[in-house]
């Protein structure tokens, strides 16, 4: 996984798994499961999703 260094010094992965449009809650869980599962570390979520 390749990773930026924030101004901060905070290291992030350049990739991320995103749950804009998933909207059932069982399905979202499976997909960051799943995500999680193949490497994954930044999830992009947001309250305005419904999912989260």
């Amino acid at each position: 996984m390749d990773y930026i260094t924030l101004n901060n010094g905070v290291r992030m992965p350049q990739l991320g798994f995103g749950v804009y449009q998933i909207p059932d809650a069982a399905e979202c869980q499976r997909a960051v499961e799943d995500a999680l599962s193949v490497g994954y570390r930044l999830l992009d979520t947001a309250a305005s999703y419904g999912n989260e």
